[in-house]
């Protein structure tokens, strides 16, 4: 590509770097989370919330268990303001969750956002104002110490409104621009704004180190945020938070890195909705988490519902292969992956103790409300034996033997590639039954009775072919085995090797048991046939009739 020259590494290492997080193998525990849906968000859309929309989406996102809400900038527009006001008017905010408002460093923003919250039993005023060196030069025209002068004269009408107010109303400082700013100037003026503050007692104020634009590999962020962490005033009174953004598509890696590095709060949205490419998407967080045994602290439990509703009220789309979220995130159309699904699932079926760790799934489906059937056994052309016959098996309970999943399996692929599609559950199991279940062209079967002589038992098989009925008659040791001869002897079949297995198989409140049936033709091919009857005997004698067809039919008869 060309015009390389013009770009240069725009960030900052810290003059220190302990990088004692590298050291952490994984996170333990849950930050606090607080969504920006409302803000962040929405302001991304392009066409933003209305009153309505925002008034579920707010209980929406109480439902999953977010305790901290940003809901907007108030002093922004009307609609932000009407907006806070209808959350503590019509008291819409349970106990237990406090919600967060944005402002700038200006007097008659603060005094607006101010007038925003009154009534509110909890909130957080979140001041913020650009400190990047681009910021700086480019667009305020100003030195270090007049940006620090912009945040310290807005911490102070912070902490005057509040003793006005009489609330005890917490608040989050953030030197927006923060991945584009040197270390030392960041902490500088994070120190300075917390000497304004000057929390004491049990009060907890929130530094937030945003990536308001990714400019570096996600562990220089980490190192930034550890920097920071090491040298804050009053350490132990603050609670130190990240909101990354994704332009070079790590808000999740930044997140975490930092996390480790002290991080303890972590501002985004579900599913990363956010200006240009998005923000942290808490919803691959939290369940990055659940993936190693830690409670997130929010309820993803019921992941369609949870994407239908963003859905409607954002007019955004899930992409398929988001993670965790996506349509098609957990499923397999190669048929290796299929085989290797489907054995993990039978070996775990005996093992439910067992930590997950099934191939290819990090996590189990079910547990965010996903389901086997629909989600993770896709069937196409690249499909294989193992996914088709688990599919059958799981769906509609058809535990096929080994040699005959292979053979199904190839006739569906086949199916699936001539129509160049995907194929539905059903559509697999129609295949299934008009290739191999009940298959009664040429020979129809109609009935069968047996008798007992002489230790050996003989059938009389009824049959329909090419339109006439007739009785075939044979000997054998068992039902199935004078059946076999029946056909050989009186319609001069020819055929060895036969394999039988039989089970149990359970189609709504009727229980009927399913037959399948091997047999090889002199040139050795083997032949397939499965039968379904309330009967295990009648399944078996169906099974090896339509394994007789398939043989016929190969052989044009």
């Amino acid at each position: 590509m060309k015009n390389i020259q013009k770009y240069a590494r725009s960030y900052f290492t810290p003059p220190v770097c302990a990088m004692r997080w590298t050291q952490k193998e994984y996170i333990d525990h849950a930050p606090t989370w607080c969504s920006v849906d409302l803000r962040d968000g929405n302001q991304a859309l392009v066409i933003p919330m209305g009153l309505e929309d925002k008034l579920d989406f707010f209980q929406f996102l109480v439902g999953i268990g977010f305790k901290e809400i940003e809901v907007g900038f108030p002093a922004a527009s009307e609609t932000e303001y009407e907006f806070c006001r209808a959350l503590i008017e019509q008291d819409l905010i349970p106990n237990g969750v406090t919600i967060q408002v944005l402002t700038q460093s200006r007097s008659h923003i603060i005094e607006k956002t101010f007038e925003a919250i009154r009534g509110a039993k909890n909130a957080i005023v979140h001041l913020y104002n650009s400190t990047s060196a681009a910021q700086r030069e480019q667009v305020f025209k100003k030195n270090k110490e007049e940006i620090i002068e912009i945040a310290v004269s807005g911490a102070e009408l912070l902490k005057k409104h509040r003793e006005e107010a009489g609330v005890p109303y917490r608040f989050e400082y953030s030197p927006e621009s923060f991945t584009g700013t040197e270390p030392e100037f960041a902490l500088e003026i994070c120190n300075r704004v917390l000497d304004v503050w000057a929390p004491q007692g049990e009060e907890k104020i929130i530094i937030n180190l945003p990536v308001t634009v990714e400019l570096s590999l996600p562990h220089i962020y980490a190192n930034q945020v550890e920097y920071i962490s090491d040298r804050l005033h009053r350490r132990e009174q603050v609670i130190l938070s990240l909101h990354p953004h994704n332009d070079r598509g790590c808000a999740v890696a930044d997140t975490e890195m930092a996390l480790l590095a002290g991080g303890e709060r972590v501002e985004g949205t579900l599913f990363g909705n956010g200006e240009r490419t998005g923000n942290a998407d808490i919803v691959t967080l939290a369940l990055n988490l659940y993936a190693h045994g830690v409670d997130p602290q929010l309820d993803f439990s019921n992941m369609p519902s949870i994407v239908g509703m963003y859905e409607r009220t954002t007019g955004m789309h899930v992409g398929d292969r988001q993670p965790y979220s996506g349509k098609l995130v957990f499923a397999a159309f190669s048929g290796s992956h299929q085989d290797a699904i489907a054995k993990g699932m039978r070996w775990r079926g005996a093992k439910e103790d067992a930590p997950w760790n099934v191939p290819y799934l990090p996590i189990d489906p079910r547990d965010i409300g996903r389901e086997y059937e629909a989600d993770v056994i896709r069937i196409n052309s690249q499909s294989g034996k193992g996914g088709i016959g688990y599919l059958l098996e799981q769906k509609f309970g058809f535990n096929l033997p080994p040699k005959m999943r292979e053979q199904v399996g190839y006739t569906v692929k086949s199916v699936s590639d001539h129509q160049h599609k995907e194929l539905s559950p059903k559509e697999v199991r129609d295949i299934f039954f008009q290739n191999y279940v009940q298959v009664s062209s040429p020979i129809e079967l109609v009935d069968c009775h047996y008798t007992r002589s002489n230790r050996r038992l003989r059938a009389a098989v009824t049959i329909r072919l090419d339109g006439k009925e007739r009785t075939l008659s044979g000997e054998g040791n068992g039902r199935l085995d004078s059946v076999s001869n029946a056909f050989k002897e009186e319609l001069g079949v020819g055929y060895s090797d036969l394999q039988y297995t039989e089970h149990a198989l359970e189609t709504g409140s009727t229980s009927q048991a399913a037959a399948y049936v091997g047999i090889s033709s002199p040139e050795g091919r083997t032949f397939w046939g499965a039968g379904v009857n309330d009967d295990i005997i009648m399944a078996s004698i169906i099974a090896l009739t339509s394994a007789i067809n398939q043989l016929l039919r190969a052989a044009g008869r």
